[in-house]
């Protein structure tokens, strides 16, 4: 019988897991198919090792995070004084999430978290609970800072709305690249384009006007 305790049956787990919540989505994967594809024959493995089917995808996308944390810190020591300016911690952004796209794992794990961009906790101001404390957090309140400039800025309601409309797209757009890449699909740009393409795209949107609406000419 196959064991369903210790670090190395619990990181079969997450990697089936990324493997499951990739082909049938967060919301219809079945945990059973988790389970056989790590080799565990006690069918309650991963509530076991993760108490639940959520806290077996927090596991998975705390891994995630963890990989992209170290590639943002890095993005951001690079650019030093450019990551003060919006395009600069877009940039800084993009290119550290899109560091997952260098592997079958990491796409898999996009292809996730674009299923839960609007969990991130933007709108209330808190974080989920992977993303409490990261730099990923910080960056997301640096880019909503920067939409408080010129003064007055926006709005706040209208600005965690457009953050989070921002990482939305952000998520969508390289968890669709992912897909291409899974699939064997060549994308219509290649990836600097694309990337650069996916930072002024997100910068309009943020930057756009405020809306007129009830408001005289």
């Amino acid at each position: 019988m196959a064991r369903t305790s210790g670090p190395e049956t619990r990181e079969k787990l997450i990697r089936a897991g990324e493997e499951v919540f990739a082909a049938q989505g967060v919301d219809g994967a079945q945990l059973r198919d988790i389970v056989r594809l790590a080799g565990q024959s006690n069918p309650s493995a991963v509530q076991y090792h993760f108490g639940s089917r959520g806290g077996l995808l927090d596991a998975v996308m705390a891994a995630r995070q963890q990989r992209t944390e170290q590639v943002l810190a890095a993005e951001l020591e690079r650019a030093g004084g450019a990551a003060a300016d919006l395009r600069g911690l877009l940039t800084a952004l993009v290119n550290a999430e899109a560091g997952e796209l260098r592997t079958e794992r990491g796409r898999r794990c996009l292809r996730i978290s674009a299923q839960l961009s609007h969990e991130s906790g933007v709108r209330t101001r808190t974080p989920h609970p992977t993303l409490a404390g990261t730099v990923y957090w910080t960056v997301i309140g640096r880019i909503e800072d920067c939409l408080t400039r010129p003064a007055p800025g926006l709005p706040e309601p209208l600005r965690l709305e457009r953050v989070d409309l921002a990482l939305t797209v952000i998520g969508a757009a390289l968890g669709d690249r992912a897909c291409q890449y899974l699939a064997g699909t060549t994308p219509l740009t290649g990836e600097d384009v694309f990337l650069a393409d996916l930072v002024e795209t997100t910068a309009a949107l943020l930057r756009a006007p405020r809306p007129t609406l009830g408001e005289t000419p």
